[in-house]
């Protein structure tokens, strides 16, 4: 299933497969996300980048040395967040247009999350300790 995506003032387009019409959801509650965003980061797993409409006006912030972060840099909309080990973008649900369903599945970060909000789904959660070591035994 393919869906699209667009910054606020639609200099920007994506192109996203997803795997099935219901996709995975996230939120990651690390400081980074939430500095990035002004709260959590709600995005999907296992979309893949299919094109882009317009890349010279995105901009590639390196946030660390495993990650860079995406934005429209005329109105600043947020696109992707990039895990580069593993070749993987994560969107934010926000982003995408369509009639996609999401499942909130888990939460990241869920140490640096702080006591102003709370999601009553269950899901499942991770520190970012298991985070990190999650992702070295992938490699």
């Amino acid at each position: 299933m393919n869906i699209k995506g667009k910054c606020l003032c639609g200099s920007v387009e994506l192109e996203i497969e997803l795997a099935s019409p219901v996709a995975e959801m996230a939120a990651c509650h690390c400081s980074m996300c939430r500095n990035w965003l002004g709260g959590p980061m709600l995005a999907i797993d296992g979309g893949v980048l299919k094109g882009i409409v317009n890349e010279s006006s995105i901009t590639r912030y390196q946030s660390s040395e495993w990650a860079e972060r995406g934005f429209c840099n005329k109105c600043g909309t947020s696109l992707f967040y990039y895990l580069k080990p593993a070749d993987q973008y994560h969107f934010p649900v926000g982003l995408l247009d369509g009639d996609v369903k999401f499942k909130f599945s888990h939460q990241i970060f869920i140490d640096e999350k702080p006591d102003y909000y709370s999601f009553s789904n269950d899901t499942k959660n991770m520190t970012g300790a298991e985070v990190f070591a999650h992702f070295e035994s992938e490699q």
